[in-house]
């Protein structure tokens, strides 16, 4: 595997420095070493690996922050790599599918056999999604001081995780959120909601949510959501992103209507984070990608910074890895993504059916991590 290289003729956007024009990215042992505008001439010693990004975007290497990528126990879950290196993707958050019980298999089975650099958010059951789909319908199934002592030995796992929607929880309530909240209190990191039908109402679950929280499905097209008949942001949404709760996309097979997401933006209410909470069902439709995702928000009227910024360095400050993700800059770890803008028309899909026609879809070419090249698939 070739770790010297040279990045020529691209269009390197990085939010995080606002740098965006044509730029060279030169790397060699892991990391970056220059970067430099595309005017200049700078030969290329032979050793060295070139990769023409004419037409392409370079970018820091994309982070999806909900995803499912441990299928060996967890039945929806999809192979890392697949979604990862091999889609243009450097680095993946697991959403629950592991608890306390099942870490250590995950970090054996998924971390430890991935290119892919793979990150968790622990279930707050102790199963996670190793069991049961209602974890959380049996409160027997929680051991906070367990779960809080797995989270400090493991610096991969980077929040708490709790689905809070009626298939999942039976009669339990709030009191599953209100556990997951102790807990990442004491270990002083974010949890992350998956929210969807009701009840409890969502209304509660918000109100219940402080900074740095992260609301996974906020942009789904069932009842109960984020604005009410009137299309009206609901007064607990308001007041929870004044508090610095963030929104997260979490596409998913149920969960994300471009309906939703007009009114959403219409109304200035636009997600923190783009996320896809791929799996084996979702990936060959209505997902497919985290970068076929993000097409989709450029058809909605997302610039390409914003859309961009969502999938690096805003996912990095959720995890608190700003300071080794989600930038380009010399000296750091040489994570990039490289995607060609393709020109045409295509017909994308939400989970509702709903479809929207674009011009441009975004199409993984490389995926370098840590410095090494891969050819996405």
């Amino acid at each position: 595997m070739i770790t010297d290289f040279i990045i020529k003729n691209g269009t390197v956007v990085d939010p995080s420095s606002g740098m965006y024009g044509r730029y060279d990215v030169m790397g060699s042992d892991g990391k970056i070493t220059a970067i430099y505008p595309n005017t200049m001439d700078k030969s290329a010693p032979n050793e060295i690996r070139v990769i023409d990004a004419e037409g392409c975007i370079v970018t820091p290497g994309l982070i999806d922050i909900h995803t499912h990528v441990f299928p060996q126990r967890a039945v929806i879950g999809i192979e890392a790599d697949q979604i990862g290196v091999n889609q243009g993707v450097t680095t993946l958050v697991d959403a629950g599918s592991a608890g306390a019980d099942t870490f250590a298999p995950f970090v054996a089975e998924v971390v430890e056999k991935s290119t892919t650099r793979v990150l968790s958010w622990l279930n707050i059951a102790n199963a996670g999604l190793c069991g049961s789909h209602s974890e959380l319908a049996d409160l027997t199934g929680i051991n906070t001081a367990y779960t809080a002592e797995v989270i400090r030995q493991n610096p991969l796992i980077r929040g708490v995780k709790v689905r809070m929607s009626s298939s999942v929880l039976g009669a339990s309530g709030l009191k599953p959120l209100e556990i997951a909240k102790q807990v990442a209190k004491e270990v002083q990191l974010p949890v992350m909601v998956h929210v969807g039908n009701g009840p409890p109402a969502l209304g509660n679950i918000l109100d219940l949510l402080e900074e740095g929280d992260v609301v996974t499905h906020a942009f789904h097209g069932k009842k109960g959501g984020i604005f009410n008949e009137e299309l009206e942001l609901i007064p607990q949404a308001e007041k929870a992103l004044s508090r610095k709760v963030l929104f997260d996309v979490g596409h998913g097979t149920d969960s994300f209507s471009f309906q939703t997401l007009k009114v959403a933006k219409a109304a200035g209410v636009n997600p923190y984070t783009i996320s896809t909470d791929l799996y084996g069902k979702n990936y060959r439709g209505p997902v497919y990608s985290l970068a076929t995702t993000m097409s989709k928000f450029l058809t909605l009227g997302y610039s390409l910074q914003e859309v961009v910024a969502a999938v690096t360095v805003a996912p990095a400050k959720v995890l608190g890895l700003q300071d080794s993700l989600g930038v380009l800059a010399v000296g750091r770890s040489a994570d990039i993504s490289i995607l060609k803008i393709v020109e045409g028309e295509f017909r994308f899909v939400d989970s509702v059916k709903n479809c929207l026609v674009g011009q441009q879809l975004l199409r993984p070419k490389y995926t370098i991590r840590l410095g090494k090249v891969w050819k996405c698939i």
